[in-house]
């Protein structure tokens, strides 16, 4: 959105990306983390030592989905996708060398339970982590005996702040992401995009703002009692202030959600009943920036924190990247969804009434 240049194009092969798989956080009080993120949303442990924790769904056979690791500055460290093959890391490096970014590879992994991993800066200033070598660990799906109300199933996504989302939204189709929804202006400019490798909504978001920044990371969980149960949870332990937006149902992504934070800030969604798109003509679902339902389908407001704040990231050396102003010159700029700009429907004609009525107001006018 701020008119800069677009990416070039590498001649280099894109790694094949399978899915998201973790996210590593920098957290400054490493017991606290420990405590919301496994007593209190029922992730499992994997291993711990005094300075980190790796932690899983109950869904899942690879070492972790989340690494929580002690830190002077909350933050960001790594964005972790899963690589088909091993040469895949071979292209990883290739890709991403010829477009000039910084690429550290280790073959012992960056961190406990992966082999070979590729870490970049990308062009976008996001810290991106890509391994296929993983220790298997138990999964969970058949325990039931260890599953809470609210139990957190998958990691399936994330959601990253940029000052230029369609610069961004270009370079992760050259990477091999598509985009399932986006939202749009009449004038066709992109103001977030929804991008998958696996066949849901998406495996990552890109989103306008002050960036580079982490927006949240998100669990799935099965159904939305599990939201409503995780909500309760919160209540009675006092923590209700630990939900910033929610529960409520998107309409980019048809999901129903929950936003928390945890004791650093960091975002995190619980998230369910999104959509199967893996046909190769998966229709593409454009939103109207105006419309208010697309971030909530029951048009209530959103808080304006879940707008303006996010998570700084780090480069490879463990410092926060600098955030870069969004400069777009557009009414949407400074918040997508303002009240002031938003609609659920157009104020005239049919479309003003429910889909279920419209019948009813076409059928009074041809009388």
């Amino acid at each position: 959105m701020t008119g800069s240049s677009r990416i070039p194009t590498p001649s280099s092969p894109p790694p094949d990306i399978v899915r998201c798989a973790s996210m590593e956080l920098v957290v400054t009080d490493l017991a606290a983390s420990r405590d919301f993120y496994v007593d209190v949303l029922g992730l499992v442990v994997t291993e711990e030592d005094a300075d980190t924790v790796y932690l899983r769904t109950l869904e899942e056979f690879i070492h972790h989905n989340l690494v929580l690791r002690r830190g002077p500055v909350a933050a960001a460290a790594a964005f972790s996708y899963r690589v088909r093959t091993p040469e895949d890391l071979d292209r990883a490096v290739a890709f991403y060398s010829e477009l000039g970014c910084r690429v550290e590879r280790r073959a012992e992994g960056f961190v406990r339970g992966l082999g070979d991993t590729v870490r970049v800066e990308d062009p976008l200033g996001f810290p991106q982590e890509l391994f296929h070598e993983v220790q298997h660990v138990e999964r969970l799906a058949w325990r039931y005996d260890l599953h809470s109300p609210g139990a957190l199933v998958r990691l399936d996504h994330f959601n990253q702040v940029t000052p230029d989302v369609p610069r961004a939204v270009a370079h992760m189709e050259d990477l091999g992401f598509r985009v399932t929804e986006d939202i749009q202006d009449a004038e066709g400019t992109t103001y977030a995009a929804w991008m998958r490798r696996k066949p849901t909504v998406h495996d990552t978001a890109m989103t306008g703002g002050d960036g580079p920044r982490m927006h949240h990371v998100a669990f799935a969980t099965h159904e939305k009692h599990n939201i409503i149960a995780v909500c309760d949870r919160l209540g009675a332990l006092r923590l209700s202030d630990r939900i910033e937006r929610g529960p409520g149902r998107h309409g980019v992504s048809n999901a129903f959600y929950l936003y928390l934070r945890d004791p650093d800030g960091h975002r995190v969604e619980i998230y369910t009943q999104d959509y199967w798109t893996g046909d190769p003509d998966n229709p593409v679902v454009t939103w109207d920036v105006h419309d208010n339902q697309r971030r909530d389908w029951w048009g209530n407001p959103v808080v304006p924190s879940w707008y303006t704040e996010a998570s700084l990231v780090l480069d490879l050396d463990g410092n926060p990247q600098p955030v870069v102003a969004r400069t777009d010159t557009s009414e949407m700029a400074v918040t997508i969804g303002a009240d002031g700009f938003s609609y659920t429907r157009p104020a005239d004609g049919p479309e003003a009434l429910p889909s279920w009525k419209q019948g009813e107001y076409k059928l009074g006018h041809q009388l």
